[in-house]
């Protein structure tokens, strides 16, 4: 699971930076009919428009997006994704891809209409920094959409509260929901070329002992099938608007309009 920024600081994401090659695959057996997109295209749609994909990795979503948006603005911490990005872009006339953080986005103020973050903010509590600085380079009206996996959504929340004790994602929802967020649960399908392909994914996102556990449940549900397996897997869409007109600083009670 990537944990992309927390308070000032880059956590390793140790899926990605660590095992790239196997985290490509991940990315190919995710969202095998494409829920979390028809849930992005109807609640912050991207096409003709500026898009940030923050924490982008090694580049995987940038031609998704780059095929309907006017530009698109990858950003990675970590310089060796970056450049594996800029070469899977390289053809692309509308992507750049630089090194950045969350807390420090490498663009101008209300340059963006769409801010993109996949399987980066898991943990809620510490990333105001990185939701302050996306609240910047959005224009007024422009969203911030945070896609994560949905720790309440077995199995594989299970398998990740197994992993994360600390994690409470009533907490997590809380402080999501305080921070304006509207949050809608989208049910996926990841599905897994041949078993080689769930130990090898399973692997790189769980414990020793967990995986195994993840595997086997895998597994066994697909007993009997062919050669693919199938696993359902739940995410949370979180999308927030930037007003558009006046506003009132939500900190001060009693404050003078001002243009947000």
């Amino acid at each position: 699971m990537n944990r992309l920024l927390r308070k000032t600081e880059v956590y390793p994401s140790p899926n990605i930076w660590y095992h790239t090659g196997t985290y490509e695959l991940e990315n190919q057996v995710q969202d095998a009919d494409d829920a979390i997109w028809a849930e992005l295209c109807g609640r912050a749609p991207w096409a003709g428009r500026d898009v940030i994909d923050l924490g982008c990795g090694d580049g995987f979503h940038l031609p998704r997006l780059a095929a309907g948006a006017r530009s698109v603005l990858g950003v990675e911490p970590h310089a060796p994704l970056v450049r594996k990005a800029r070469r899977r872009v390289m053809a692309s006339s509308n992507v750049t891809v630089e090194r950045g953080r969350a807390q420090r986005i490498p663009a101008a103020d209300r340059s963006a209409d769409l801010v993109h973050a996949r399987t980066a903010y898991f943990f809620g509590p510490g990333c105001e920094a990185g939701l302050r600085e996306a609240e910047r380079v959005l224009r007024p009206g422009g969203a911030l959409v945070i896609v994560d996996l949905d720790a309440r959504h077995a199995p594989y929340g299970d398998w990740m509260r197994d992993d994360l004790p600390h994690y409470d994602p009533d907490n997590v929802d809380a402080f999501f929901a305080d921070a304006g967020f509207e949050c809608t649960r989208v049910e996926t399908r990841w599905v897994f070329p041949g078993r080689d392909a769930v130990e090898a994914v399973l692997g790189i996102e769980f414990s020793p002992p967990v995986a195994r556990r993840a595997v086997g449940e895998t597994l066994g549900r697909n007993a009997g099938a062919g050669g693919s397996f199938e696993l359902p897997v739940g995410y949370r869409v979180l999308v927030r608007h930037k007003p558009a007109g006046l506003v009132l600083h939500p900190s001060v009670e009693g404050a003078s309009p001002r243009m947000p």
